[in-house]
């Protein structure tokens, strides 16, 4: 069998063949020849299009097969490659008509493959937080640093002690020098991408490391500069000025002139109002005008489509809306064919006829990984990172991904480096992209840090609140519409000097077109504005602070997270500030006229992250529109519907506390069925009966001034319980319930088969639905999920 040409078009053979004028293009498909359908094959559209699907089928159908193993899309995509390569695939004569024809060769899917990663590149400038890098901290500035600077310092060692022949060939220096810098870059979007995959992204050990990754991929431009423009001084002075002068015009004119001008298109953009088409196509083809400038100017095209994605404002609605538009298809499509394509570059005969440079290759790529691991790992670990955190953290501070692959691509097809050494690197990074992700995985398990540390060895709910201690309560919040309410919550909370309040008022943004999130702490007097909306909304807690002062506290924050991982912020931050008390919005939204607005399902399954995983007590405020907090001199209705068990215990709790302030008039509903008047008592019953015994009494011991009543409602079926619901539902303000999840009773008998939202339970349910005509507010309570119940 004939062995296939080489996919690359720079080869030293000549080829003599005819190319038609004007180019056949577009076909009439197979009924333009029945007798040899493959003649459609000849037009270089169907080629292409053939070409992209064998590739996307390819990968995908690998990353199905190895994704048991914990092999990740990257990974699979080089296999692919390797497989469609000349060795394997390359070899029969049906593949090779669609890769390797003389006509067309791969010179169409080369084209096609790094315009994608060009677009690939300017989205990750636009996802890329600039300031992230000038804002880091010490450590993380530390950490970028010597990750640059651990791997050269190693190659250059390297390079001296195989440095056999004084007289070196000038083409096997430059090699092994770039091969030095591809291993030293840590590139923020490849981190981003692997701490997402192993979804880690939120935690501590992310943003430390994507903090880092940020310095250092800023240091490596810089470094990369000033190594072009010692070599271009070295040659010619004047070029050396030239080439910084055209640099610096290229910045100016991004930052002072195109930024400023999409800032004029966002402002002139109606709030809530998509970009126009017309702004969207203009800033891609300046993109890509960018990448041209930079390629006329001797420097890589992707650096010009890169400077310009960080001079687009991040963030919605201009970043977020160009993200929305171009990645799903780039990183689905073009990314995939760039990292197959450039894999099946890959020539193993190339590896074993060239021994030397093979063997360098391989010395040189395991002493960088290791000169770059351990540094990061020394770093972490001194910072009193845990052992195996800091050995995670070097892992993911050491992954290699797309970006060095398309470097060493890059100067694969301008002959800086050889065939052989561009092998051992695919395969270099086929071996790193597969093996870190599970290091990972086994040395930072999230999955048992959020159970062990969520779930809490200690109590932390209302019932086992001392009568003086301060009540810590969070606070989260999704929209301005959620402001309002939870104040009106929390000031019902009656604060008192010997009882004081803290809140934490923690406003959860999604992140968009971005790839870091944002964890920011406000202080009263210096509130981040360039938060879009986080302004008014926390104004308004303090202001809340001012109104009650002395009796509570308010320390208010900001995350912008990725929705999947909202939960892990809220529960962290219970977790630090040892909080009693979460308060989360329904994601239900009710217009003027009592019918349902909105629904966000982002928010309802942050929600049941969070009521899954909570290190304290929760509750989830239904707020219907029903009347506001009144004056000091005015009342304020408050009902709670109470059928037994921890969360009715917990929300009766809550509601003894709202009864001290004068304003509240509280009544407690005890549904009960008719065999519960008998005399059989369990654990439950004895606690529920301990807890209501004050209530029946009403003897002062609440504190003097309270306004309460109790009644007794007898419910033998859930038919009975929902019409009690709809009875008492316009007769108060606030309700408050338990959540009493996947308990049954008489009382609720056959309602759990018509429940809408089961993170509200029964009863909190039957107060949600659109079946019910009132605007009354209601909370619903679970208390903490102590891990010791969990052991019985």
């Amino acid at each position: 069998m004939v062995e296939a040409p080489s996919p690359l078009p720079h080869q030293n053979d000549t080829y003599e063949f005819c190319i038609i004028l004007p180019p056949r293009i577009n076909s009439a498909g197979i009924w333009e020849n029945l007798a040899y359908p493959s003649t459609m094959l000849t037009y270089s559209l169907p080629l292409l299009e053939m070409q992209i699907v064998v590739i996307f089928v390819s990968s995908h159908l690998i990353f199905a097969i190895l994704k048991p193993l914990g092999i990740t899309l990257f990974a699979s995509q080089i296999i692919a490659g390797l497989i469609l390569g000349p060795p394997i695939m390359g070899k029969l004569n049906a593949f090779r008509n669609i890769f390797y024809r003389r006509e067309l060769g791969v010179e169409m899917i080369d084209a096609v493959s790094v315009f994608g990663f060009t677009l690939f590149i300017f989205l990750t400038g636009v996802k890329m937080d600039v300031k992230m890098a000038f804002n880091s901290t010490k450590k993380s500035v530390v950490i970028g640093i010597i990750s640059l600077l651990s791997p050269i310092v190693v190659g250059i060692v390297l390079h001296k002690t195989f440095n056999e022949h004084k007289r070196m060939n000038d083409v096997i220096k430059t090699e092994r020098i770039v091969g030095t810098l591809i291993e030293s870059t840590t590139s923020f979007s490849v981190i981003a991408c692997v701490l997402t995959e192993l979804k880690i992204i939120n935690s501590e050990l992310g943003r430390l490391a994507l903090s880092s990754a940020s310095v250092g991929d800023l240091s490596t431009l810089f470094l990369v500069h000033i190594i072009s423009l010692s070599h271009d001084w070295a040659t010619s002075p004047l070029l050396a000025l030239q080439r910084v002068l055209v640099a610096f015009l290229f910045i100016t004119v991004l930052f002072f002139v195109f930024r400023p001008m999409m800032f004029w298109i966002i402002k002139k953009t109606p709030e809530g109002e998509p970009i126009e088409e017309v702004y969207i196509v203009a800033i891609l083809m300046v993109a890509i005008g960018c990448a041209i400038f930079t390629h006329w100017t001797q420097q890589a095209p992707l650096i010009g489509a890169f400077l310009f994605g960080l001079a687009v404002p991040d963030g919605p609605p201009l970043g977020s809306t160009l993200i929305n538009k171009f990645e799903c298809f780039v990183n689905g499509i073009f990314l995939a064919v760039y990292i197959t394509a450039s894999a099946m570059r890959v020539n193993p005969r190339k590896m074993v006829s060239n021994p030397p440079r093979v063997k360098f290759s391989i010395i040189s790529f395991f002493l960088t990984f290791l000169a770059k691991f351990i540094s990061c790992f020394i770093a972490s670990f001194v910072s009193f990172m845990p052992f195996r955190d800091s050995l995670a953290f070097g892992l993911i501070m050491s992954s290699k991904g797309v970006v060095e692959l398309a470097f060493f691509s890059t100067f694969r097809d301008n002959w800086v480096i050889s065939e052989a050494t561009f092998s051992v690197a695919v395969f270099a990074i086929l071996v790193n992209a597969t093996v870190i992700p599970l290091l990972v995985r086994f040395l930072y398990d999230p999955v048992s840090r959020k159970y062990a540390g969520y779930a809490g060895y200690q109590r932390r709910n209302l019932m086992h609140l001392k009568p003086d201690a301060e009540l810590r309560v969070l606070a989260c919040i999704h929209w301005p519409e959620n402001v309002s309410a939870m104040i009106d919550l929390l000031d019902l909370t009656c604060p008192m000097k010997e009882s004081p309040n803290v809140i934490y008022a923690l406003h959860l943004i999604e992140l968009m077109a971005r790839d870091s999130p944002v964890f920011i702490a406000h202080h009263k007097h210096e509130i981040n504005t360039t938060v879009g909306g986080s302004f008014e909304d926390i104004l308004a807690f303090y202001q809340y602070e001012q109104n009650n002062w002395g009796l509570v506290t308010v320390n208010a924050f900001t995350a912008i997270s990725p929705p999947k991982l909202m939960h892990e912020d809220i529960c962290t931050m219970a977790l630090d500030k040892q909080t009693s008390f979460i308060i989360l919005p329904f994601h239900r939204k009710w217009s003027v006229n009592g019918s349902v607005e909105a629904e966000n399902n982002v928010v309802r399954n942050v929600n049941c992250s969070v009521l899954d995983q909570s290190p304290c007590s929760v509750g989830i405020l239904i707020d219907r529109g029903g009347r506001r907090i009144p004056m000091k001199s005015s009342s304020y209705s408050v009902g709670i519907l109470f059928l037994g068990g921890k969360d009715d215990r917990e929300a009766l709790t809550l509601a003894k506390r709202m009864a001290r302030d004068p304003r509240v008039k509280l009544t407690v509903i005890r549904l009960i069925a008719y065999q519960d008047r008998r005399d059989v008592l369990d654990w439950d019953t004895i606690m529920d009966i301990e807890i209501l015994k004050d209530v029946k009494q009403n003897n002062g011991v609440l504190g003097n001034g309270c306004d309460m009543m109790y009644v007794e409602q007898v419910s033998d079926s859930g038919s009975q319980t929902a019409k009690i619901i709809r009875t008492v539902a316009d007769d108060y303000d606030l309700i408050i319930v338990g959540r009493r999840y996947g308990v049954e009773s008489i009382q609720s008998m056959g309602l759990s088969e018509w429940s809408e939202f089961p993170e509200l339970g029964i009863v909190g349910d039957l107060f949600a639905s659109t079946d019910i005509d009132s605007r009354v507010s209601v909370l619903v309570v679970q208390q903490q999920h102590y891990i010791a119940e969990s052991r019985h």
